[in-house]
């Protein structure tokens, strides 16, 4: 099953996240197939970019987004 969630970048104390569609199976930062957005808990206000055509795709070919991204997601639709 392909699910849709964070892959962790940065540095230690300094996250920064890649939103990606990736195998369930896989480790949380090892191959994914398609990055989808990014996700910056270290800054204030919009902290996230999300391609929402990605992941309408993916999600229509049974894809399931993590808790996290799916927030993202919702946030995303709500404001455009």
């Amino acid at each position: 099953m392909v699910a849709l969630r964070l892959n962790r970048q940065g540095s230690k104390d300094r996250p920064y996240y890649k939103i990606v569609a990736v195998d369930s199976r896989a480790r949380r930062d090892g191959a994914y197939i398609e990055q989808l957005g990014t996700y910056n808990p270290m800054l204030e206000g919009v902290n996230y970019t999300i391609d929402l055509t990605k992941v309408d795709k993916w999600i229509g070919n049974g894809a399931q987004p993590s808790e996290t991204v799916a927030s993202i997601i919702k946030k995303e639709r709500a404001k455009a």
